[in-house]
């Protein structure tokens, strides 16, 4: 479940456990993959020095 600026989506004011759960494992999953792309831009530009 994901909720973006561009796609229209049902907002709702009370979420499930379950759903909080999935959202923050999806956003973790996110900032893992965000810390990847960041290694590998710094070892890029390392060895471009």
């Amino acid at each position: 479940m994901r909720y973006t600026c561009c796609e229209p989506t049902e907002i709702r004011n009370f979420l499930t456990k379950e759903e909080k759960i999935e959202m923050l494992k999806e956003y973790k999953d996110s900032l893992e993959k965000e810390v990847k792309g960041v290694a590998e831009r710094i070892k890029e530009l390392e060895r471009n020095n």
